[in-house]
């Protein structure tokens, strides 16, 4: 089986009201129930949520404040999967609750190095 990452990303919000204590809940369980359900299948590798304090180092040495500087969309989080194949990791990840809110979900093969020959040569090298 292969590795798969699932970034979410949801458009950032501007003001408006922020969603109650219940709905937060909500929203909690069914991801849990998600993830507990690619668990479930021993397809669960892991998950973090991502803050949205940070910055952007560009290439010229220039700081930015926030990772989001100039995007409609925010990354809040991701997951990895274990899949036999991009199409099998697409299902998985049509349960997921951030299509439920309008959000997306990307999703990435993962490489490991010691499957790339020239990083395994580069890893090597002092």
């Amino acid at each position: 089986m292969k590795e798969f990452l699932m970034i979410f990303r949801n458009e950032k919000r501007e003001g408006g009201a922020a969603p109650s204590a219940e709905q937060m809940q909500l929203v909690m369980q069914e991801w849990q129930n998600w993830i507990g359900g690619i668990a479930s299948q021993g397809k669960f590798v892991s998950t973090n949520r991502l803050y949205s304090e940070g910055s952007t180092l560009l290439p010229d040495g220039t700081v930015l404040d926030g990772p989001y500087a100039e995007l409609k969309e925010v990354v809040g989080g991701y997951l990895i999967v274990k899949a036999d194949s991009l199409q099998a990791a697409q299902e998985m990840a049509k349960g997921c609750p951030n299509l439920k809110y309008g959000g997306n979900v990307e999703i990435r093969a993962v490489m490991s190095i010691d499957q790339d020959v020239k990083s395994k040569a580069f890893l090597a090298e002092k």
